[in-house]
């Protein structure tokens, strides 16, 4: 009698489970998801405008950012076109921790452990939404792919030339960063929507300021031991990990496309936050670990 009662049991919280699994994504939700995906930018290392290969950090940087090392990129993948807005955030976590609201206001305050948990919760609710092929993820990118989309095929300190600013027709300084990038000279103090300056050469914004960027990789003082294929770089016991980009809070030198610092994993600011990658499972990025 107890073994038939404890069927039973199972059976209606099995039946429960599967039901709340397969309940319908709403329709704000739908879209939502819809314009995420729709705003991933396909590169493709090796084919059409995407370099194979590309030279990583500064020789003119401190360093963190030497020695400049070649990576080249045996995988494609996609990167958003913006960092992680607001309402996307929410509508994946269920709450929006940001200070500057906004619904296409770029996500902050949240640690590295929240914005991987968001690109797991990410890509199940896409593969529900069957806007993921099977063997596709959602991740946080490498810190070379990182770099790699910052310079889009440049070379220079910024994605847009080697000059932050320069003379005007009167003999003042300007600054040509403004155009692209939130930093102390143009930021208001809060947060716009994504996308409200210039893109780069690959159509990606805000590469150059508003939030630092987590990266996937934990955090090295140099790139010594650096992989040579773009794939993330991890520790056994990281104490820091890697963020990119500058932010609206950081001068010009802070918003070069090879800037990086390292940040303990439970940092928070309104000055941070990440973009995501579409990848395959099988380059899901990972490829060594060290001490």
């Amino acid at each position: 009698m107890r073994l038939s009662i404890c069927l039973a049991v199972y059976i209606i919280s099995s039946v429960a489970l599967f039901a709340h699994a397969a309940d319908p994504i709403p329709e704000p939700t739908m879209k939502i998801l819809n314009t995420f995906t729709e705003e991933l930018v396909e590169i493709t290392p090796g084919k059409g405008q995407f370099p194979k290969s590309f030279m990583m950090g500064s020789q003119a940087g401190p360093e963190s950012e030497q020695p400049i090392h070649k990576v080249t990129f045996e995988h494609s993948f996609a990167i958003a076109k913006y960092e992680v807005p607001q309402n996307l955030f929410e509508a994946v976590m269920g709450d929006d921790p940001s200070r500057w609201k906004g619904p296409r206001n770029s996500s902050e305050m949240m640690t590295h452990a929240d914005a991987r948990q968001f690109c797991t919760k990410l890509t199940a609710l896409l593969e529900q939404a069957k806007l993921l092929e099977e063997n596709e993820i959602i991740r946080l990118p490498s810190e070379a792919e990182w770099e790699y989309c910052c310079r889009a095929g440049t070379k220079t300190a910024y994605s847009f030339g080697d000059e932050a600013r320069k003379p005007d027709d009167e003999g003042k300084i300007a600054s040509i960063l403004d155009d692209y990038g939130w930093h102390t000279g143009n930021a208001a103090g809060n947060d716009p929507p994504v996308g409200a300056l210039k893109p780069n050469p690959w159509g990606l914004y805000d590469m150059h300021g508003y939030l630092w960027e987590f990266c996937a990789d934990d955090w090295y003082g140099d790139y010594n031991i650096a992989p040579a294929d773009g794939k993330i770089l991890r520790r056994k016991n990281p104490m820091k990990v890697v963020i990119r980009g500058g932010g609206w809070i950081d001068e010009w030198p802070n918003l070069r496309s090879a800037a990086r610092i390292g940040v303990t994993p439970e940092t928070k600011s309104p000055a941070l936050g990440f973009r995501c990658v579409k990848s395959t499972r099988e380059n899901d990025g990972v490829r060594r670990a060290s001490p």
